[in-house]
């Protein structure tokens, strides 16, 4: 079994916001599958389902992203899951819009979400992917950028952001997770 975490902030406020790509990445799993996130539990959304025969847990969490480690750690330890069976999708401010890399482990780089799993977890060593958001230019705050929407100018990449970075997950489903690093970190 296998658990991809999407990174964001429940509510209407937030939707369609830069920290939100990890939602939009589950969304569009959820989507182009036909399921539905009809669990509710561990203080996140969550659906249980099979993509190429292997098990498949899609989490949502709503504690809001500060605190994103306290939906995944108390499922991981219900489902008994490992650090290595589990893919962090979320924002990153030092990747262009538009680009996604894949790592296996590393620190919180600034990341309030991450560093939440990392206390939750004790460990560093969980697999992420990463969707690039950009800086912010000018005299925006940082919280300003990632709590506000994409420009319409960037709309297109940031939907083939995050359709590439589905396709990187359902690759997981049948591929080492260092394969699909080098599948999909090459562009």
């Amino acid at each position: 079994m296998k658990c991809i975490v999407g990174l964001g902030n429940p509510g209407k406020k937030y939707e369609k916001t830069r920290h939100n790509v990890g939602f939009m990445v589950i969304d569009e799993l959820v989507k182009r599958n036909g399921w539905q996130l009809n669990k509710t539990k561990f203080n996140g959304l969550y659906t249980m389902e099979t993509i190429d025969e292997t098990k498949v847990i899609l989490l949502k969490p709503q504690t809001y992203m500060n605190l994103s480690g306290e939906s995944l750690r108390p499922l991981m330890d219900f489902y008994e899951l490992t650090e290595e069976d589990v893919l962090v999708v979320y924002d990153d401010l030092d990747l262009p819009t538009g680009k996604i890399r894949l790592r296996q482990k590393g620190g919180h780089g600034g990341h309030n979400g991450i560093s939440s799993i990392i206390d939750q977890l004790g460990s560093k060593n969980f697999n992420r992917l990463r969707i690039g958001i950009d800086r912010p230019t000018g005299e925006k705050t940082v919280i300003d950028h990632v709590l506000g929407k994409f420009d319409k100018s960037v709309a297109s990449d940031v939907q083939q952001s995050v359709e590439r970075a589905a396709d990187a997950c359902e690759s997981w489903m049948n591929k080492p997770f260092p394969q699909v690093m080098n599948d999909f970190n090459q562009s």
